[in-house]
């Protein structure tokens, strides 16, 4: 056994198969073993200095900061959080952060989606790790969800009850993960003989106020549909307020879900069905990933290391059911 496998089983890093991590624990219980700071030290481990950089607070990036913060805390680095405000700022603010002597850094969405801030990324000398819910970033690590076979699944679960006429709201064009939820909403319509209505696909920008103007587009036209599926929980509840203010009954004419499972998505009336999204498991492999990455740069050892895809979960709440009779569809 590798001492890198019994470093990660130390550290509780989940890049271990579970077998192996129990036998290197019945291992260290045997040997009555504890890990020497000291000697990591003598080693030559100096501390590790990770950052994480976002654009815009939001539910989302709270999630992925707790739970970095956590994993951290656990690896004993210091972890440090920058904002970036816009482009010019965005260059001069992380050249700070490296002169600063930053080990290694976290991206949040959707930063890895500036073609700029990206190609100036691959010009640092610094252990990366993307945490996105879309594909992989070419020279960067991931951590990642398949964002488009999630999309995909939500739409086959509506077909499943019933739907045939379904009306999407996108993400902010700019966003990797916008156009992967979209591409598998569309998929799943095509190889289920579903039309596409344009009518009914309306861009958002993943904001409560977005998905309301997307909302009203969809729902105030003569003829609607029986579902709409919303990229973001923020887009989604926002769906239902207007179904609310228009009288439209969810779900019983209309069914709304969602994506990402934020707190918002259990906490309006009626609770959302949406795709779970495990931000804190994200958060935390990404911080398992980069201590991996800034130690083993420590020590020489400059290889490539591999994406992490975590899997996602449908959760069903009380946002959706079959559809009604088409008479019930009509605008009022």
């Amino acid at each position: 056994m590798s001492t890198m496998t019994v470093s990660r089983v130390i550290n509780d890093s989940e890049l271990v198969r579970p077998a192996t991590r129990e036998r290197v624990l019945a291992a260290i219980d045997t040997l009555a073993y504890r890990p020497n700071e000291a000697a990591r030290s003598l080693a030559g481990f100096r501390p590790v200095h990770i950052a994480m950089l976002y654009e815009k607070g939001s539910a989302y990036i709270a999630d992925i900061l707790f739970g970095s913060l956590e994993r951290a805390r656990v690896h004993r680095v210091q972890f440090i959080v920058e904002k970036l405000k816009g482009r010019t700022a965005r260059l001069s603010d992380l050249q700070r952060i490296v002169d600063d002597g930053v080990d290694a850094l976290l991206l949040a969405p959707p930063l890895a989606d500036s073609p700029e801030f990206l190609g100036l990324l691959k010009s640092l000398d610094l252990p990366i790790v993307v945490i996105t819910s879309s594909g992989t970033r070419i020279g960067l690590t991931t951590v990642r969800t398949n964002g488009y076979e999630a999309a995909r699944e939500m739409t086959r679960h509506l077909v499943q009850l019933g739907h045939r006429e379904i009306g999407f709201i996108a993400g902010n064009p700019k966003h990797s993960a916008s156009a992967d939820r979209e591409r598998g909403f569309r998929d799943a319509l095509a190889e289920n003989g579903i039309n596409c209505h344009s009518e009914w696909l309306v861009e958002g920008r993943f904001t409560y106020r977005s998905g309301l103007e997307a909302a009203e587009r969809i729902l105030d036209q003569a003829y609607r549909p029986t579902a709409i599926f919303a990229s973001n929980d923020d887009m989604a509840a926002a769906t239902l307020a207007v179904a609310h203010r228009m009288g439209i009954e969810v779900p019983g004419d209309l069914s709304v879900c969602g994506f990402d499972d934020a707190p918002l998505a259990s906490s309006v009336w009626p609770p959302l069905t949406t795709v779970h999204v495990p931000t804190d498991e994200l958060s935390r492999a990404a911080v398992d990933l980069l201590v991996e990455m800034a130690r083993a740069r420590q020590s020489g050892d400059l290889r490539r290391f591999d994406d992490q895809v975590l899997g996602y979960s449908l959760v069903r709440r009380q946002s959706d059911a079959p559809p009604r009779k088409p008479e019930r569809r009509s605008a009022r």
